[in-house]
């Protein structure tokens, strides 16, 4: 395949978040990855969530869930230790577990009231599989050099082995693309700008996060909700990005997408799914998006399970597919929004 020939990928942010919408429920989640003792020590993993509701007549938000945790992971990604608030029953099980699709079954045999209860605290566990798989790129920030240092601490036959494991995980990365090509993927998959999720404009419109000096990585999340009575729909405005600091300030990014949706209001059906690319690593990936419309009619309950039958493997993007598996939880966020 002859890269220059490809057309470019998305790299343009939609950053900051929009204000908050009058009587709207917005969740927000973000876990920060940063390493203490360098990068061959463990890295340490802040999660954090919040449900926030804004009265009819916009202002201050009114918090109704929230969670945070502690984690610190060895760079197989295996749990060494994780302290949480509130502390679920069954987080003491994690240790020892390796953060990826195992981690997301013990999690729900091990905290099945945490996933019924749609708490955020459960989304920011679950993310922990994505996040520990992409965390490594904030090196790239630093030390231009990151993937030859990485190549010779674990070994060539192990690094050849982990590039192999990559191809046809997801539809970007599927055999003969840009992205799995002898020698790499283009140098220039991480030059968009992140900006900031934060607006200026509305100081309440996210939980507070976790800033750090040097590398870190961040992944972010929101979910905007609101009930149109007069359509008989619920309004769906969703964000996720994966950004990396830099040494100057600021923050570069690898993947954003937003995704709006709407559904009925009284069977909760998907209605119509609209994902749109903002910041992708290379020129194949937008293609994934056509897939998703598989989830339209489904309930919005199911999502989940409906992404995992779906668009598993290069059937679907793995970060666009953890965007949508999110929409799962819009019922009981809707519910706080109705009490």
């Amino acid at each position: 395949m002859d890269i220059e020939t490809l057309p470019p990928p998305p790299r343009e942010t939609a950053n900051p978040a929009p204000r908050r919408p009058a009587n709207s429920v917005r969740r927000t989640t973000s876990i920060d990855v940063s390493w203490p003792d360098g990068i061959e020590g463990q890295r340490l993993f802040i999660g954090a969530a919040r449900d926030a509701v804004t009265p009819a007549g916009g202002g201050t938000p009114r918090t109704v869930a929230e969670g945070s945790y502690r984690a610190r992971l060895k760079e197989d990604k295996t749990i060494t230790a994780i302290e949480a608030d509130p502390a679920p029953e069954g987080l003491s099980q994690l240790v020892g577990a390796r953060a990826g699709g195992h981690l997301r079954m013990l999690l729900r045999e091990v905290m099945p009231d945490l996933i019924a209860q749609a708490h955020p605290l459960y989304l920011v566990l679950d993310d922990l599989s994505g996040a520990a798989l992409v965390s490594a790129f904030a090196w790239s920030q630093w030390y231009p050099d990151w993937a030859e240092k990485l190549r010779q601490r674990i070994g060539e036959e192990e690094h050849d082995k982990m590039m192999s494991q990559r191809v046809n995980v997801c539809w970007g990365l599927q055999e003969g693309h840009s992205g799995v090509q002898p020698g790499g993927p283009p140098r220039n998959v991480a030059d968009a700008d992140a900006g900031d999720v934060r607006n200026p404009e509305d100081p309440h419109g996210w939980h507070s996060l976790s800033d750090h000096e040097g590398p870190g990585f961040r992944r972010a999340r929101r979910i905007d909700v609101t009930r149109d009575e007069a359509a008989g729909v619920l309004r769906i405005d969703s964000a996720f990005q994966d950004s990396a600091a830099k040494p100057d300030g600021g923050r570069i990014a690898i993947h954003e997408y937003l995704v709006r949706a709407t559904a009925d209001l009284e069977t909760l059906e998907l209605l119509t799914l609209e994902p749109e690319a903002r910041i992708l690593p290379f020129s194949e990936c937008p293609g994934a998006m056509a897939n998703t419309q598989r989830l339209v009619g489904r309930k919005l309950p199911d999502i989940r399970d409906e992404v995992l039958a779906q668009l598993r493997g290069p059937e679907g993007c793995t970060h666009l597919n953890d965007a949508l598996r999110a929409l799962a939880d819009v019922p009981e966020l809707v519910a706080e929004l109705q009490s």
